[in-house]
């Protein structure tokens, strides 16, 4: 097996419902041709109905689990009558139905002897064993067969669960992480086949303290969400909003299986559906799907259940002032002191939820997991906290916390009176008292530090999701600033990351970002713009703030994704806002200052294309505003799939005036069609003037943000791997900058009167206001190449005089200012 390349040109996806559906969904967003089965119908003359009813259900769903709505023609609808058939030439199966093991097994029985001789067969399943799923095969068809488990939503959620049965084969495991890592994107943990696995075990656990303290110390549903959300470094979501989120019957089958299969667990009473919760699902409350459970919504306001009326009203708890304060220390070590020590119920419950997830998580680690990393990463992963259990204990304080537990274990105050094993006082004795070292992580079969996976597949990840007491070098540095690092990897590759708050672009930045650009031309071989954690930049910040910024609770991995994914205008428009950074710039007498940064921007823009060695802009995440053009404005651009790139400045009442306007109106004569760019610059107008945001690679390249040879991966993690590999492949080819054009053909007064035609119509339908229609003008004007003779043929020079100029009047008008200012101090967009 180990010359064997696994490939998978074609898979397959059985049971079209949630998970199903959108692991299909997943699939072709990686470009793989998909086939969904679902049980067959006589619904409208098609006995695959349900299976095409849950492919058009994917396009409208938010968040999307497609990456553009136009690859749900890729999946193909199937049925169990009909098409078993079609999985011989499928490399992958994943079965997804519910969770029921006659169900599985009746199914696997049904269609093994279909199945291909290559073809890998694995169950999504949640909890249910692996090994007794497995004696549904053929005793030779068991070393194809495995668990991979999906979190949902499966395209964002970073985590696959993969669990082997007896008699999985190494090598074909080997190649299924290869394969879920690189072309899924996915952090694969590989957990023992034990009940619920490792991160739906953990988190889970964590759930019921928590619902088993907040009935301790009478603490109401939103209050315990105040607590366990991104103050402890949880998602916002936190506890009870999550259960919502997931569905509160799909909480309780959790709960449900643990209870029945783990009836030896010290912490077995605690396995049990509370009342509320069975009470609610009796009444077919189950979540968000329903419309209510523990929360619910009335017309704008979220409403929460009040157990002792069980009536819902508007939330009317709140934190206690100083919980809230210690919660905020920056020293984990103080904090959990504080916790500790403090006699408020808040405090205390906070203690207690995480004392008992330690114990619970010490006890249980050699049981569930090979290592502390994995348990770690598995809950970071699949549940979006900043840290996993093992993290918190350990930059807490190794042996204060264990001796905490312990104390409380004899004083009958723990959820269980089974001691800590003695692995945790072993790793106490140690000179560095931690789980995760730059060694490895403890793992407690041979009582030692296990490095990572040697697998090839992780050569390409120079720099993964690193852990608190792993050691992380980024190189080694050619030059830094205050605002920039120029460094590399030891080899012909120079790469240049940002040292700015959201990677913003000041003058500091560009000065920066030019001299990295000159030493590069002299001494290496290509330049990559990196950032070693995301946004790759939210664009240009015009004039710094005088103000220390204020001190905040970082988001949790999850947030971030959330914030990511938000589609609204209001999200895109406050982004496009902080992102300008423009309070202090809206003094009448700054814009000149503010006109110079913008020559700055566009010179270093031009740079960006003309220097003598390749550019390649690596993203992930945000690429807003100035970000987005100097995306644009490198030779490639290598994206992850969960890249959201645009210009926005729209959204605040300016223009796009680093190169973007101009770049666009270039790529529209350039793929102009019987030499007419108007069709194709109509379409990028309607891009910038509405602001629009491409909410996946995918779509920034339909935007026109991205071009066809792009490339974009599914791993944020092989990122650098990637743009390395695509700046050395262009030095190697003998590499030369693009010949500045000389003469662009303008679609001038005619494209502007048409545009503005348009515009008039929507201003006459109060679709927009006056100051919408300015601006949009403005723009129609600039990308048209102003007021010209259609033909007239110009320089970049022209589209970028005339980018300033449209910029700065915008700045200067009293509404674009009031939108700025409006949308900075409340977050929300300002129609003027």
């Amino acid at each position: 097996m180990s010359n064997y390349r696994f490939i998978v040109r074609k898979a397959a996806v059985l049971g079209a419902g949630v998970m199903g559906a959108q692991i299909a969904a997943h699939l072709v967003n990686a470009n793989i041709e998909t086939l969904l089965f679902e049980l067959p119908t006589e619904e409208s003359g098609d006995p695959s109905a349900l299976a095409t009813k849950a492919i058009e259900k994917l396009k409208k769903l938010e968040p999307a689990p497609l990456s553009v709505a136009s690859k749900a023609a890729c999946i193909q609808p199937a049925n169990y009558d009909q098409h078993l058939g079609l999985l011989t030439d499928c490399d992958l199966v994943i079965e997804a139905i519910a969770e029921r093991m006659d169900w599985k097994t009746d199914l696997y029985t049904k269609v093994a002897p279909h199945l291909g001789p290559h073809t890998i067969f694995a169950s999504n399943t949640s909890g249910l064993s692996i090994n007794q799923l497995a004696q549904a095969f053929p005793e030779e068809s068991r070393h194809h067969f495995c668990g991979i488990h999906f979190f949902n939503p499966p395209r964002y959620m970073h985590l696959v669960e993969m669990i082997p049965c007896k008699e999985s084969d190494a090598g074909i495991l080997d190649n299924l992480e290869a394969f879920l890592v690189t072309y899924l994107g996915k952090g694969v943990i590989r957990a023992k086949d034990t009940p619920n696995f490792i991160a739906n075990r953990v988190g889970v656990f964590s759930m019921l303290a928590i619902m088993h303290h907040a009935k301790e110390f009478g603490l109401g549903f939103d209050l315990v969400d105040k607590l366990t959300g991104p103050l402890i470094g949880r998602p916002k979501s936190a506890t009870f909003r999550t259960a919502d989120i997931v569905g509160l019957d799909i909480l309780a089958y959790v709960i449900n299986t643990m209870h029945k299969a783990l009836s030896d667990d010290p912490w077995h009473r605690y396995y049990v559906i509370p009342n509320w919760l069975q009470t609610l699902i009796d009444q077919g409350a189950l979540g968000q799907k329903s419309g209510k459970g523990v929360y619910r919504k009335v017309n704008k306001e979220i409403q929460v259940l009040d157990l002792a009326t069980n009536t819902y009203h508007l939330s009317e708890s709140t934190l206690d002032s100083e919980v809230e304060s210690l919660l905020k220390q920056k020293n984990p070590v103080e904090k959990f002191a504080a916790l500790r020590l403090s006699e408020h119920p808040q405090a205390q419950f906070l203690w207690a939820i995480h004392r008992d997830l330690f114990h619970y998580c010490a006890f249980h680690l050699s049981s569930i997991a090979d290592n502390a990393r994995d348990l770690d990463l598995a809950i970071r992963w699949g549940f979006g906290w900043n840290q996993g259990p093992f993290e918190i204990w350990q930059t807490a304080g190794w042996n204060q916390i264990t001796a905490w537990i312990n104390e409380d274990i004899a004083a009958g105050k723990s959820m269980s009176n089974i001691p800590l094993p003695a692995w945790v006082q072993e790793v106490g004795q140690n000179a560095a008292p931690e789980v995760h070292t730059a060694q490895g992580s403890y793992a407690p079969a041979n009582h030692a530090m296990q490095p990572r996976s040697t697998l090839p597949v992780y050569r390409r990840q120079a720099f993964p999701d690193h852990l608190a007491g792993e050691e992380r070098v980024y190189g080694e540095t050619i030059f830094e600033t205050d605002a920039i690092r120029m460094w590399h990897t030891g080899d012909e590759i120079a790469i240049v990351s940002f040292k700015s708050k959201m990677h913003t672009i000041d003058i500091e930045v560009l000065n920066g970002l030019q001299r990295a650009i000159e030493e590069a031309e002299r001494h290496w071989r290509a330049l990559v713009i990196w950032q070693t954690e995301p946004p790759f930049s939210v664009g240009a910040n015009l004039q710094k703030a005088t103000e220390k910024p204020k001190s905040e609770e970082p988001p949790s991995a999850f947030d971030q994704f959330v914030k990511k994914v938000k589609k609204t205008a209001q999200s895109t428009i406050l982004q496009a806002a902080r992102s300008l950074d423009l309070a202090d710039a809206l003094m009448a007498g700054k814009l000149a200052e503010v006109e110079t940064l913008i020559t700055r921007f566009q010179q270093l823009s031009q740079h960006l294309r003309y220097c003598m060695i390749p550019t390649v802009a690596a993203v992930d995440g945000l690429a807003l505003g100035g970000g987005c053009e100097f995306v644009m404005h490198c030779d490639r651009t290598v994206a992850t799939l969960e890249s959201y790139i645009g210009l926005v400045e729209a959204g605040v009442g300016l223009l796009p005036a680093g190169g973007g306007c101009k770049e666009l109106a270039l790529r529209a004569a350039r793929n102009a069609i019987d030499d007419d760019p108007f069709p194709q610059l109509k379409h990028y107008f309607q891009t910038v003037a509405m602001a629009q945001l491409g909410k996946s690679a995918e779509e920034a390249k339909k935007l026109g943000y991205l071009l066809p040879a792009d490339p974009i991966i599914m791993n944020r993690f092989e990122l650098l791997y990637a743009a390395k590999t695509q700046a050395l492949a262009l030095a190697q080819s003998g590499y030369r900058p693009p010949l500045m054009p000389r003469g662009i053909p303008v679609v001038g007064s005619t494209g502007i009167a048409t545009l503005k035609g348009t515009l008039v119509n929507m201003l006459e339908g109060h679709f927009i206001s006056e100051h919408d229609y300015l601006i949009a003008s403005k723009i129609a004007y600039v990308m048209c190449g102003g007021d010209l003779t259609p033909g007239s043929l110009v320089d970049e020079e022209w589209f970028l005089k005339l980018e300033r100029k449209a910029f700065i009047e915008l700045l200067a008008t009293e509404k674009t200012q009031a939108r700025i200012a409006h949308t900075l101090k409340t977050g929300k967009p300002l129609r003027n």
